[in-house]
């Protein structure tokens, strides 16, 4: 005995089921921060461009033949450590007074690239280092100024 049964419906299409996640809100963007204008890569770099800035104070003054001339380079040598303590950070002005004041030392009072601590070279690191704090000072009571 034969049967009939309904045909069978047709095969459906295979369709992946689709996972749904649920919504998160993204997080409210958090307030820019800005950077002071005091941080920039010219206060990291003051100290060795002081440096190198003091050498070839020390190599014109030579080529010039104003070695000789202890005033005129003292002054040269204030103004140079008081340009390098303006950009470099407050802690590093001593610090660029000394560079300065080695290479006025070594080259321009002693000419032999020689140290010494009589009384000219106490004066002329007493005198850098007034430059380098005057310099730092200013530096300081800018910023100071910007801030407020």
């Amino acid at each position: 005995m034969t049967t009939v049964h309904r045909p069978a419906p047709a095969p459906r299409p295979y369709r992946p089921r689709t996972t749904r996640f649920p919504r998160v809100n993204p997080p409210a963007a958090a307030p820019v921060r800005r950077v002071p204008q005091d941080r920039t890569l010219a206060r990291d770099l003051a100290l060795p461009l002081g440096a190198v800035g003091a050498a070839l104070l020390v190599t014109a003054l030579m080529l010039a033949g104003a070695t000789g001339q202890e005033p005129v380079a003292l002054v040269l040598f204030a103004l140079l450590t008081a340009a390098v303590a303006v950009r470099a950070r407050p802690v590093l002005a001593p610090v660029a007074a000394l560079v300065s004041w080695m290479f006025y030392d070594g080259f321009v009072l002693h000419q032999r690239a020689e140290l010494a601590f009589q009384a000219p070279d106490r004066t002329s690191l007493c005198v850098l280092l007034l430059a380098g704090v005057v310099g730092a000072g200013c530096a300081a009571a800018v910023r100071a100024v910007r801030r407020s």
